[in-house]
């Protein structure tokens, strides 16, 4: 992994930052901007998504409409699961070891011999282009004294054991062994490297440690047909920012897993991002997503905002949306009678059509503004419309149950009858460095750096606070949190399933 070298940071000043900040007495003092209506107890009474949906300017795909809201009830969490290294044990032998992850794009082993290394919870695999064009992951360990294989991607002709020099093709078969001689129980026997279970999907390869688990499709399901208008096999990865986080893995995924945080976390997104009124749906056990209309003021808003306010805010934030309007705020004007969303929208159409040459004349509204996240069990987020899309991965930091890594890919569809542009390398930011000041350094946006650093600035006092409380658990909300709860569900499941096959 390396730095690339650093592009301009822009007027950094001009994006204003909260980080540990209070919010204003208004900001205190919630004040619904809405009319009183009949509304489901279980939700904010704001418009819903649905609602929202519903004055778009172009026809809604069936996909992005209300899916199932199971009852996962409201049973606390028990903190320890964040904390104990114990379990943190159990999670490296009961669930990593048995779910699909997402390991690489296809893009980064591109030629025959080129090699990508993921590693998670105490495995290493080397991710490797085969001849035939097919892809497969051999555990990196040497089958003479386990010492690694390889330490660094790139293109290799072979795996040589950097401590004695036995090695092995690129096809994982077995190529020469320069002390054979001593070696009599390997003669007639098949010393191929072992092998993790592969498969693909709109340009990321997936592995699973376990050769008997269930196909990646079944566990994708619906995310295939859901994600099939986006053609995400032919984007490119613009930026890939890798953030080591002061917290569990799992509670830096769960900090991207609901919208409701906005309201105190980001305050400077409330005039466009319609936050505690989200939609929540369960798709299945594996997968799970929130919907959250732009260009549409949060609830909590404490004044009425003009079309005109709402996009000039949008704007000024600098956020993903910010890419879909060209020129300065002050020189933009939305027409009388025109929604800010729809005049965003139709921005985006052209902004983005102009940039990649496909054509968006057809997309929905929602497609072209909205946060459309899906989760996938356990680790992993798909932003899903035609707008520059989001890709989140976490994992553990090693053995470290404090600490956990978070990939932030920003995926870009390749422009119509032109060449792939070449996949941006990985950007590291420590644990200490702030994403703000590197991310930009990386491609990405100040204004989205911005938004990840307010949610980076909670993360260790969440780690600690868990470690200061009093009752020893988390208490969720039952339908805005469900995806949470279901996420600690699943992962109970799998690691009673695995305990349950080892005993027997």
């Amino acid at each position: 992994m390396r730095r690339v070298e650093p592009r301009s940071l822009g007027k950094i000043a001009e994006c204003v930052i909260f980080t540990d900040a209070r919010p204003s007495a208004a900001l205190r003092r919630p004040k619904m901007n809405i009319a009183v209506k009949t509304f489901r107890p279980d939700r904010h009474p704001a418009d819903t998504y649905e609602e929202i949906l519903e004055r778009d300017t172009r026809p809604v795909p069936d996909h992005l409409r209300e899916g199932p809201v199971p009852d996962i009830g409201t049973e606390p969490v028990k903190i320890d699961r964040y904390i104990d290294p114990a379990f943190a044990r159990a999670e490296e032998k009961h669930l990593w070891p048995h779910i699909w992850q997402m390991a690489c794009r296809e893009e980064e082993i591109p030629n025959p011999g080129d090699v990508s290394i993921y590693e998670v919870a105490g495995k290493s695999l080397l991710v490797t282009r085969q001849a035939d064009g097919g892809i497969r992951a051999f555990h990196n360990s040497c089958l003479h004294r386990a010492r690694k294989l390889a330490t660094l991607p790139g293109c290799k002709n072979e795996f040589r054991c950097p401590y004695h020099g036995i090695a092995w093709n690129t096809d994982g078969s077995f190529k020469d062994n320069p002390i054979a001689w001593d070696f009599p129980q390997w003669e007639g026997k098949d010393v191929s490297l072992p092998e993790a279970l592969v498969d693909t999907w709109g340009g990321f390869v997936f592995i699973n440690f376990d050769r008997s688990a269930p196909p990646l499709a079944s566990v994708l399901n619906p995310l295939q047909e859901h994600f099939e208008r986006y053609d995400l096999e032919n984007c490119y990865i613009d930026f890939h920012v890798q953030k080591l986080v002061p917290c569990n893995w799992k509670a830096a995924a769960e900090a991207f897993m609901e919208s409701h945080h906005a309201l105190t976390t980001h305050p400077q997104l409330l005039p466009y991002l319609a936050d505690v009124n989200s939609q929540y749906d369960v798709l299945s056990d594996h997968v799970t997503r929130q919907f959250t209309a732009q260009m549409v003021p949060s609830p909590y808003v404490t004044r009425e905002y003009t079309q005109q306010e709402i996009m000039q805010a949008m704007m000024g934030v600098g956020s993903r949306s910010r890419a879909a309007v060209e020129g300065p705020a002050d020189d933009i004007q939305i027409p009388d009678g025109v929604s800010a969303r729809a005049f965003v929208a139709d921005m985006s159409r052209k902004t983005i059509g102009d940039e990649d040459g496909h054509d968006y004349s057809a997309a929905s509204d929602a497609e072209m503004v909205d946060a459309l996240l899906y989760n996938v069990f356990p680790n992993m987020s798909f932003w899903a419309g035609y707008m520059p899309k989001l890709f989140y991965r976490w994992r553990p930091n090693g053995n470290d149950h404090d600490t956990s890594i978070m990939d932030i890919y920003l995926l870009k569809r390749v422009p119509k009858g032109a060449a792939r542009p070449k996949p941006a390398p990985v950007f590291e930011i420590g644990l200490e460095e702030s994403v703000l000041e590197m991310g930009p350094h990386a491609g990405m946006s100040v204004g989205l750096a911005a938004v990840f650093e307010q949610d980076m600035a909670n993360l260790p006092h969440v780690q600690s606070g868990m470690k200061a409380s009093e009752i020893g658990v988390l208490n969720f909300g039952r339908y805005a949190e469900m995806r949470i709860r279901l996420m600690h569900q699943m992962i109970d499941r799998y690691m009673a399933r695995s305990m349950a096959a080892a005993a027997s």
